[in-house]
């Protein structure tokens, strides 16, 4: 039953991710997951359930995936880097109204994912903060609460389709740009000639 639960969710977060939320209806996600609407509410209340369900899926799955990349070893830098990179593969396959439907129409399943998934990155750059500090490739005066929460607001306008519409700006160069700034300002200068090689090796590969 548990397998079976967690196998609709994933679908349905799939259908929502491309399809976006307001456009699809408890019917839709039925006929997706070929199954029938009565099989679907076995599992769920309502729509309004699934879509917190799909994002606390959503939120756990982009958790584990970064928890991931942090055991891997890597410098601070490369670190904070391959986080943005996996946030920007994921946001970029997310269709573009899913923010707006969140928070226009389902506004609990909208703060489940705004206050977790800040608590989050929160988490994560205090973490990375300190390990760069301790490498040398961050600034030792660093206020890292202060920062972590500067980054936040930065990243939660990064997602602000008025600021950047997809017609002008592709996803993936805002987090890029704003993983430079954000690194640029807290590196030390052991952490400013890293980043500069890194710089100039990702623009050869791209």
């Amino acid at each position: 039953m548990e397998e079976r639960e967690d196998q609709i969710i994933d679908q349905s977060t799939k259908v929502f991710m491309r399809l976006g939320i307001r456009s699809v209806n408890m019917d839709d996600i039925a006929q997706h997951l070929r199954i029938s609407k009565k099989t679907l509410y076995q599992f769920v209340k309502d729509k309004n359930d699934l879509v917190k369900r799909v994002v606390q899926h959503t939120c756990e799955q982009h958790r584990t995936s970064i928890n991931a990349i942090c055991e891997r070893g890597l410098n601070a830098v490369d670190e904070q880097f391959e986080i943005s990179r996996f946030i920007s593969s994921q946001a970029g396959q997310m269709h573009p109204s899913i923010h707006f439907d969140l928070q226009k129409y389902h506004a609990e399943a909208w703060d489940l994912l705004h206050d977790t998934e800040k608590g989050d990155i929160y988490r994560c750059l205090t973490q990375n903060m300190t390990k760069g500090i301790k490498e040398g490739l961050y600034r030792a005066d660093l206020n890292i609460p202060v920062v972590a929460k500067i980054y936040i607001a930065r990243f939660d306008v990064s997602f602000d389709g008025e600021l950047f519409p997809q017609t002008e700006y592709n996803f993936q160069d805002v987090i890029w740009e704003l993983f430079r700034y954000h690194i640029r300002g807290i590196a030390s200068e052991k952490g400013l000639k890293y980043l500069e090689k890194k710089v100039k090796k990702e623009r050869t590969q791209a």
